[in-house]
C-alpha cells in the first residue's frame, strides 16, 4: 500500500491535477457545445420578415465553430498527459519491481 502512495506524490501528484483541471475544461466545452448545437436549426424558412432569425442561426453556428479549436486543443493535451501520466506510473512501477 505504501507503493501505491508514493507512487501518487511528487510529479506525478501535480501531472493528475493538471490532467483533471484539462479534462474538465473539455468536458465543459463539450457540454457548452452539446448545448448550442441544441439550439440550431437544420432547415429553416426566411422570408424578409424572419431576417433576424436567420442572424441569429449564424451568430450561432460562428459560437459553435469557434469552439472547434480550443475543444481540439484541450482534448489533445487530456490524452497526452494521461499517456504521460501512465508511462511514469508504469516506469515507477517497473523501477520499483
Amino acid at each position: 500500500m505504501e507503493a501505491m502512495e508514493s507512487a501518487f506524490s511528487g510529479p506525478l501528484l501535480y501531472l493528475l491535477i493538471v490532467w483533471g483541471v484539462v479534462t474538465a475544461i473539455f468536458l465543459v466545452l463539450i457540454a457548452w457545445r452539446s448545448v448550442l448545437s441544441s439550439h440550431e436549426d437544420d432547415q429553416i424558412f426566411i422570408d424578409a420578415a424572419q431576417e433576424h432569425m436567420a442572424q441569429e442561426q449564424r451568430e450561432l453556428i460562428k459560437k459553435i465553430e469557434s469552439l472547434g479549436k480550443p475543444l481540439m486543443m484541450s482534448g489533445i493535451t487530456s490524452g497526452v498527459l494521461l499517456l504521460l501520466i501512465a508511462g511514469m506510473f508504469v516506469y515507477h512501477g517497473l523501477k520499483s519491481f
